[in-house]
């Protein structure tokens, strides 16, 4: 068996047996839930990502920091598994504290380890790709849009409004993280009234995939809101999952393999892919290994 498929069968083991847990629950800012991030890095120079899901879009615009040499130095859009995960620590930290203001006691070490990656220092280390996403949500801006035909409404945002960034001088010092993390108020508001979700242990089964984390919340928002059987087309798929792919063959095929990553964890999730596209049916929020009680509307 696979390494990455050997790894979520024992995650699966581990959900049934222990069952749903509010301590074991971190949260998403919905619409990033249902529109996402980028997958990858944006071509150099790209400044901009939007995605649209439904009545829903989402639209990135990177930003600068200023560096301790008083540069102003441009980031890059946040992309990646990465920037997920940290910004659902970040948020379920925020939700924990009810406050916008998160001070943030561990090191970027221990973040890292509770998501399932040993840090890595060095060039060629996986600590630095995580601080730069943190960067990159520290810069940048967040344009949220909704419609319906009739209205239409939109938040515009800079999520973090105040990050304390470490520079260090010392090797020892490099994993830390900032002290004081405060989220902008129109994006703490919307994070308390619309936030989703999520088992910790799916996401450290599913922490190497940006592709995989988002259908997993993505499936998680709608298979808990369904009153009937939904059947999604495969063009309106393409568009939300197969941001690397030209060809729907391929795409076709990755989805196949991203959704039976999803059913390793949670072999008895209602979802499942055809001619037609995803069908899929409601479920109680505890197969997901969700409390019902801390889903919202």
């Amino acid at each position: 068996m696979p390494r990455e498929k050997r790894r979520r069968a024992i995650f699966r083991e581990v959900i049934e047996n222990e069952g749903p847990s509010p301590d074991n629950l971190r949260y998403m800012p919905t619409p990033l839930a249902i529109c996402g991030l980028p997958y990858k890095a944006l071509p150099e120079g790209v400044t901009e990502f939007e995605r649209t899901q439904g009545r829903m879009a989402v639209t990135v615009t990177a930003g600068k920091l200023r560096s301790p040499d008083g540069r102003k130095v441009q980031q890059p859009v946040p992309y990646g598994p990465k920037a997920r995960l940290i910004m659902a620590h970040l948020s379920t930290e925020a939700l924990r504290n009810n406050s916008p203001i998160v001070e943030t006691s561990e090191t970027l070490s221990a973040f890292m380890r509770d998501m399932g990656f040993e840090p890595r220092g060095g060039k060629n280390g996986n600590i630095e790709p995580f601080k730069e996403q943190l960067r990159a949500l520290a810069a940048c801006r967040m344009e949220i849009s909704t419609w319906d035909g009739k209205r239409s409404g939109q938040i515009d945002v800079k999520p973090l409004q105040k990050v304390e960034l470490w520079f260090p001088d010392h090797d020892h010092q490099k994993s830390l993280w900032p002290t004081t993390i405060a989220f902008s108020g129109d994006f703490y508001n919307e994070l308390k009234n619309h936030a989703l979700p999520i088992d910790v242990r799916v996401l450290r089964a599913l922490s190497n995939s940006a592709r995989r984390l988002d259908l997993m919340l993505w499936v998680t928002y709608r298979i808990t809101r369904l009153q009937t059987r939904l059947v999604l087309d495969w063009q309106p798929l393409k568009s939300q999952f197969g941001e690397d792919y030209t060809r729907d063959r391929d795409f076709k095929a990755a989805l196949v393999q991203d959704l039976a990553a999803l059913k390793d964890i949670f072999p008895k999730l209602p979802v499942k892919l055809t001619e037609r596209g995803l069908e899929m049916e409601a479920a109680d929020a505890s197969a997901l290994a969700i409390p019902k009680r801390a889903l919202k509307a």
